[in-house]
């Protein structure tokens, strides 16, 4: 059985909102509690695995558990870049081309192994290994993407968000009015989601004379929890409604 959700307006909703709360809580963990990027990485791709192998068990597509696994590897890619980037001194450029090149890599291997890339068709453990590996990359490349854009293109985060958006209103444009494979259009979809939520993030929380609104790591991650809390529960309302009438038949 697919275990992946149908791809609708409120999944694109929900997948930012799960980005940029990924970066806040990211960054909380890291810098506001001063645990610092190795460490973060270390805990925060613990967490990960938990939820995937959870994810990869279950038998069904259950919401909760499913934004679960995104919103870690939001969270988990956060640290991964900064740690790259930044602990390392890889800096912004050299680390999204290094993170490019591996999400290329999985791609590859993906296509090599049989296995659909339509998110739609995905149904077998190793398509969903995939499937989670080219998530885990995407955002973990969307971080690094977005830092480079807010910091080092000189667009600053609230001009950098905004020329993400630009670019996804393109993809959805070339969705509906062009012949390119729908596969491609989402995967594309799927990156740029995360530095426009990487990018958002940072409009949440940094000081004013940085360009942000200086809500602060904390007070931008609860709000954006509440909001993905209440979003997940709606879908998970949705879900059971839609189940009840098919069990009522079978007794």
């Amino acid at each position: 059985m697919n275990k992946l959700p149908q791809i609708t307006l409120a999944f694109w909703v929900m997948k930012i909102c799960a980005t940029t709360l990924g970066e806040t809580a990211g960054d909380l963990l890291s810098m506001t509690l001063d645990v610092g990027y190795a460490v973060s990485s270390m805990i925060l791709i613990s967490v990960f695995v938990l939820t995937l192998l959870t994810q990869l068990f279950s038998k069904t597509y259950n919401p909760v558990l499913y934004w679960l696994v995104i919103l870690s590897t939001s969270t988990a890619g956060t640290t991964m870049s900064d740690f790259m980037d930044r602990s390392l001194g890889l800096g912004y450029a050299t680390g999204s081309l290094i993170l490019v090149s591996i999400l290329v890599a999985i791609f590859a291997l993906w296509k090599w192994s049989g296995e659909s890339l339509n998110v739609s068709k995905v149904q077998t453990p190793r398509g969903e290994m995939f499937y989670w590996m080219a998530i885990l990359f995407s955002n973990t490349l969307g971080t690094a993407l977005g830092d480079y854009l807010a910091d080092d293109s000189g667009l600053g985060f609230a001009g950098g968000a905004l020329f993400i958006g630009a670019t996804i209103a393109v993809v959805v444009l070339a969705r509906y009015f062009s012949t390119i494979s729908s596969v491609v259009l989402f995967w594309v979809a799927f990156v740029l989601t995360r530095p426009f939520g990487a990018t958002l993030g940072d409009f949440l929380t940094k000081p004013h004379e940085k360009g942000g609104l200086d809500f602060g790591t904390i007070g931008s991650s609860l709000v954006l929890a509440g909001i993905l809390v209440a979003m997940i529960a709606g879908v998970a309302y949705a879900k059971n409604k839609q189940t009840r009438p098919a069990v009522a038949g079978l007794s």
